[in-house]
Formats: C-alpha cells, structure tokens, sequence
C-alpha cells in the first residue's frame, strides 16, 4: 500500500483519508494534534473515478461489501508488516480515520480484536454489522460525527456507540454543530483525548 511513514516518539498515528484524498491529507492534522508522535499515512488501494478509496462501493452510502472485506484484510497485513518494518508497537497506537478512512477502521475493528489501542472516527458511517471480533476491551474507540452532516445521518454515531460498547471498547461520541467538513473544535477534541 501506498504510504508515508515520519519517525518521532514511541506512539504511532496511523491516518487514513477520505474519498479523493491521498496519504499526504492528514499530516497537517497529525501535527496539530500530536507533533511528537510517529506517522504512517496509508492511501487506499481503490479508486473511484480517479479519487482514491479503501473499498469499493456501489453507490453512495452502498458498500461493496466483498471489496471491503478483502480491503480490511489487506489493511490488517500491511499494518502488521508496517509495525515490523518501522518497529512500533500497534497496541501504543491511534488509528485517525476520516469518512471513508473512518470506515474501513471500524471494519477493521468489527473484524479483529483490539487491532490498535485507539481509534478517533470522523464523520464515520457503519459500512456493515457483520461483526467478528470477540471483544475491544483494550481499545479506545472516540466517534465524532456533525450534526449537520448531509453525507452520514448522526445517528450512525449512537449506533456505532452501542455496537463498540458492546464489543467492551472505551467508547465516547461527540456530536457537533458541524457538517462533513472537520472543524477546529474536532481538532481540540482529538488533542484532548488522544493517547500519548
């Protein structure tokens, strides 16, 4: 997978873009928040129309879910290999997902047990309830939706919230006077409640 990988401290954020975006996108946003960590910024193998994706989907809000299971797997392997290749521990480290990027991580964490020690999901939406993972007891799990958001109904984020307590994850939602665009108060609230 395409990737950029910036050494700092013991923790790792692990960022993956939205629809169109690439590897370069959340950079900024990873160094507003947390300047000392490590970065690996991943971009998705799929495109759609020229824009980049991690899975395929059929229409809006229609998840090609064969693709997404395939993509979650490559996903998984190619962090494992990454944690190996560039020595960090993926249990010290905070997946930042956006839109689509947010989605693949929750299928990644609806597939394995506690992939990563945090993940921060913008604007997030529930890409399916197949849900194979046996607990998330050792995983934060922080969900930040838009009230206004026109792309992802907010209430994906208090189902998201009752799926991931249910799987024993940390969970906390918040839900902001705020479209599909990021805002500064989502930048707060991850530097605020990031693992350091």
């Amino acid at each position: 997978m395409k990737h950029i990988y910036q050494k700092g401290d013991t923790h790792t954020l692990i960022l993956l873009h939205g629809t169109g975006g690439d590897e370069n996108d959340l950079i900024p946003l990873a160094k507003m928040v947390s300047p000392q960590s490590s970065i690996l910024s991943i971009r998705g193998n799929v495109l759609e129309n020229g824009m980049p994706r991690f899975f395929r989907r059929l229409a809006m809000g229609v998840f090609d879910q064969e693709n997404l299971k395939e993509e979650t797997r490559n996903l998984y392997h190619f962090l494992l290999e990454a944690a190996q290749t560039y020595q960090f521990d993926l249990n010290k480290s905070t997946i930042i997902g956006f839109s689509n990027g947010a989605n693949i991580a929750i299928s990644l964490l609806f597939t394995y047990n506690n992939p990563v020690g945090q993940a921060i999901l913008l604007r997030p939406m529930i890409p399916n309830e197949v849900i194979l993972s046996k607990s998330l007891n050792q995983t934060d799990v922080i969900i930040i939706t838009g009230n206004y958001d026109t792309i992802v109904p907010p209430a994906h984020g208090q189902r998201l919230t009752t799926l991931f307590q249910g799987l024993q994850a940390n969970t906390t939602l918040f839900q902001l006077d705020a479209t599909h665009r990021l805002t500064e108060e989502d930048v707060k609230i991850i530097k605020e409640n990031i693992k350091k």
